[in-house]
């Protein structure tokens, strides 16, 4: 819902030369807190982490109407991404914990589908509570949001067996305890692939305006809708034929749409490239996920999908902190970073292609 408001909201503050900074201090918590959240994930339980999560988010969107100041509003942002470090590491925890292996691309992909409609309808609902009420409203259902989800959480059964009180040694994490060894190799596919959407995250609203779509959250209207159509496909090909088949497609799919919005100089243009986007993300995020459950160990399942997300935030975080360095509000610039990013997935689709062995053993195992 904030997203695309965030951008103006910073540069009434007189932060315009900051934006970069609003996704990539946000990731920057969220990797940070990632091998916190994995731990406490595996010792104390999946929905304690979850209902963490959603806590952060429900504070710190309070405090949005409170800050006015630049160092305040990036303040906040930092102490905000606690809220992505714990929510999704634990959800991902609990959803592999209850289906069967065989059919956990599937599964992914429904949690995908659910996920994005959440971030499709949120940044075109923010927008209109934003132009009808304005931006502190906007914050207060932001908050709202958050706290329905709260409510699903505690009445849902822990699914980590025997889980332990909380204790000081949790929060102690040895290096070797930092990434898991056996989620290295999605990490880094799933990183170079979504530098992307830290680009679009940063740029688009921007962009957006340029090309004279009013609403800044139609952009992420039309690519949740059309990833929202592939994901549970793409995870049920996946459980069939291989992860590494549709990460391939994945990222070049993802790649050809960054090129598409470098020349989209309308809003049909614009918004065609979001749909292709849209079907290269729908592919992408089920898979990487089920690729990561597959090749870890289930006692260490946290800590794997913790290392993947702190790929993920990694990705992000230079994304969004590349392209204010290389948009700097210069309009002449701003597909100077759709570019870079363009290059990153071709990169992944090549490594995948070239430097990653076929994921056959995985799902000759899955279907016996």
């Amino acid at each position: 819902m904030m997203i695309p408001e965030l951008p103006d909201y910073l540069t009434a503050l007189g932060g315009e030369d900051y934006k970069g900074l609003i996704i990539s201090l946000f990731t920057l918590t969220a990797g940070l807190s990632r091998p916190f959240s994995g731990k406490l994930t595996d010792k104390v339980g999946r929905v304690p982490v979850m209902i963490f999560g959603v806590l952060v988010c429900c504070i710190c969107s309070l405090l949005y109407p409170v800050i006015s100041s630049v160092a305040g509003f990036l303040l906040l942002r930092f102490f905000h991404g606690f809220s992505t470090g714990f929510k999704p590491t634990g959800t991902s925890a609990y959803l592999a914990d209850i289906v069967p292996a065989n059919r956990r691309g599937e599964a992914m992909g429904i949690m995908g589908f659910f996920g994005s409609t959440g971030m499709g309808a949120g940044p075109m609902i923010g927008s209109y509570i934003t132009e009808l009420m304005g931006m502190d409203a906007m914050f207060i259902a932001s908050c709202l949001f958050a706290l329905f989800s709260i409510l699903i959480l505690l009445g849902m059964k822990e699914t980590l067996p025997n889980p332990e009180k909380i204790q000081k040694n949790h929060f102690l994490i040895p290096p070797r305890e930092v990434l898991e060894p056996t989620a290295m190799v999605p990490g880094i596919i799933l990183m170079f692939s979504v530098v992307s959407y830290g680009v679009i995250l940063t740029i688009i609203p921007d962009l957006s305006k340029q090309v004279g779509i009013d609403n800044k959250g139609t952009f992420f209207l039309y690519l949740t809708l059309a990833s929202l159509l592939i994901r549970i496909v793409a995870g049920k090909v996946s459980d069939r034929y291989g992860r590494v088949l549709i990460l391939r497609i994945s990222t070049l799919v993802i790649a050809i749409a960054l090129v598409m919005i470098c020349y989209a100089h309308t809003p049909a243009l614009l918004l065609s490239a979001a749909v292709i986007l849209g079907i290269g993300v729908g592919m992408n995020s089920p898979t990487i996920t089920a690729w990561t459950v597959d090749r870890s160990p289930e006692r260490f399942r946290g800590r794997s999908l913790a290392t993947m997300y702190i790929a993920l935030e990694a990705g992000i975080g230079m994304g969004a902190l590349g392209s204010g360095w290389l948009y700097h509000n210069d309009s002449s610039s701003i597909t100077h970073p759709f570019w870079a990013a363009a290059i990153c997935c071709f990169a992944a689709s090549i490594y995948l292609i070239f430097g990653v062995e076929k994921d056959i053993k995985t799902v000759e195992s899955l279907n016996r």
